[in-house]
């Protein structure tokens, strides 16, 4: 596998949660991180900003640059962008992770809040990709990255919150498509998900904060993405991978350490998956 040392990883949404852990594992790699996110300034609830992860990626061995970014606006996204490629030379992965949820049913969804987790989940996805491919097809090694799932078209998954369900899988085919679209241009387009919930703020704050005893921590899905971003054969490319399946893959057998509660004996399967783990 290839080093990530100096090599650029544009994050977004990567001021908390998966994001921050990505950017961490990247840095300890001695990678460029780019952590590009709306929260320039502290939440009253949600911890993490541009500023404090930047300062933690310098401080586990990598360099940083902090844009505060809305991925909904294709004039800023495409400076940021070009501001990375000014500082650090290039950018070498792209990875969408900014993401909003709304677990309601067509009946309950504003139709303005559909509009917003279409633009930061799908559109968000096409208008960053699209701004870095230029620069990632002068990688030696490139890759987009999207956490975004398989398109598990059970009838029981269609129902509850299919505005939410049609900007994920927006992601996903959207990403699908890139991979075969690039697939000349040397740059591997995958998704990743998670086998189980995530302990993040949205977690916490938009489902359940007893859901959290049964998740895990993002470190499992900071070590799938750092696995894929190592690999030079473009082995994942066009395939949307579970983090636990990326990791079994490369001989971890013992998940108990990225249990959030160590003493949890049932965790909850993330969103679109079903069958027993």
């Amino acid at each position: 596998m290839n080093s990530l040392n100096n090599k650029t990883i544009f994050i977004t949404g990567a001021s908390r949660g998966i994001g921050r852990e990505i950017a961490l594992v990247c840095a300890q790699e001695g990678a460029n991180v780019v952590i590009a996110a709306k929260s320039a300034e502290p939440h009253p609830k949600l911890p993490g900003t541009i500023h404090t992860v930047a300062e933690e990626v310098k401080q586990a061995g990598g360099q940083a640059l902090a844009i505060q970014l809305d991925v909904r606006d294709e004039v800023l996204v495409e400076q940021a962008v070009d501001q990375a490629v000014e500082h650090f030379g290039g950018i070498d992965a792209m990875i969408n992770n900014a993401s909003a949820i709304s677990l309601t049913n067509v009946q309950n969804t504003d139709v303005k809040r559909f509009d917003l987790i279409h633009q930061i989940n799908t559109r968000g996805t096409l208008v960053c990709s699209k701004a870095a491919i230029p620069y990632l097809k002068q990688s030696d090694n490139a890759h987009i990255i999207t956490l975004s799932p398989p398109m598990n078209m059970g009838r029981h998954w269609l129902g509850p919150f299919i505005p939410y369900t049609l900007s994920k899988y927006g992601m996903s085919l959207l990403t699908l498509g890139l991979a075969e679209e690039l697939s000349t241009d040397g740059i591997s387009a995958c998704c990743l998900w998670p086998q189980t919930a995530i302990a993040t703020a949205a977690v916490q704050y938009a489902l359940d904060e007893r859901m959290m005893k049964k998740s895990r921590t993002p470190a499992i899905m900071a070590d799938a993405a750092l696995a894929i971003l190592k690999d030079d054969e473009q082995t994942y490319s066009g395939q949307t991978l579970i983090d636990e399946g990326v990791l079994r893959d490369l001989g971890v057998t013992d998940f108990d350490p990225y249990k959030f509660d160590p003493e949890a004996q049932q965790l909850e399967r993330d969103l679109y998956l079903d069958g027993d783990f």
